[in-house]
């Protein structure tokens, strides 16, 4: 009931977050909610067997789960409240190394390693790269339109650098479902995604999120000396700049010859 009364109303990121929480806390399913104590709600984050991510993810849900039912008067007390997950680490963002994307372009022919060749040479976020469709993508020009989240960041333009167009391409060449990233023909979720590069973190004997493409993508621009409004409108990120948001052919080419200022 909880899902389509008020999951529905949340981001889509948060909703694709508390969906894969919901799969540590399954063996609960069959119990009425009013007897679950807190302890087995401790015990589905303290066993899940992941990092402070998926277990703040797990208590939120269940903070979540809470709150509606105490609406429903299921419960008097939160048992949520009692809860604790894994501290985020001191330092949460970290690039990757010179090294480690040598690395990944070694392992480039495994499934799934060119998404995260992507994520480092655009600098999308993953909910963006996993909502690009293959019509944002222009194979001639060497462009895609795509971007979600505020408005700077909406139907930014953002060239492909040369190392990956040849991973583009392959991916516009042979999608089933028009998404330039599917899986078995259709949309990834974002949490099937999240469990597919733990995994290849694994492989890699990597510790980074998603996330850290975009960190890294950004830091490797400003160490290169790129136009500060360039990486803003690269990251769809609100300039300083007071001028229009508009594209002509001129700042496009300032857009690629600062993108290819990225050498990893």
């Amino acid at each position: 009931v909880w899902l389509e009364k008020r999951c529905v109303k949340l981001g889509k990121a948060n909703q694709a977050n508390l969906k894969s929480a919901y799969k540590h806390c399954i063996k609960l399913g069959g119990t009425p909610y009013a007897q679950i104590k807190a302890y087995q709600m401790q015990d589905c984050i303290d066993n899940c067997g992941r990092g402070y991510s998926t277990q703040g993810a797990i208590k939120n849900l269940w903070g979540h789960l809470d709150r509606f039912a105490m609406e429903l008067d299921i419960i008097s007390k939160r048992y949520s409240d009692l809860l604790t997950s894994a501290p985020i680490p001191d330092t949460t963002k970290k690039i990757f190394t010179q090294e480690e994307i040598a690395r990944i372009w070694e392992n480039k022919n495994l499934p799934w390693i060119d998404s995260i060749l992507f994520l480092l040479y655009t600098g999308f976020r993953i909910s963006e790269m996993l909502s690009l469709q293959t019509n944002a993508v222009d194979l001639q020009e060497w462009i895609i339109r795509g971007g979600v989240k505020t408005e700077a960041g909406k139907n930014r333009l953002v060239p492909i650098h040369t190392k990956i167009q040849e991973i583009v391409r392959k991916r516009v060449e042979t999608t089933k479902s028009g998404y330039l990233f599917e899986y078995e023909g259709e949309k990834i979720k974002q949490f099937k995604y999240r469990e597919a590069w733990a995994d290849h973190m694994k492989k890699l004997n990597m510790n980074h999120t998603p996330h850290e493409c975009r960190h890294t993508f950004r830091s490797n621009l400003d160490s290169a000396g790129a136009n500060k409004v360039c990486i803003d409108r690269l990251m769809g990120h609100k300039s300083t700049d007071t001028g229009e948001r508009v594209y002509t052919h001129k700042n496009i080419d300032e857009l690629r010859l600062n993108i290819e200022l990225i050498t990893y």
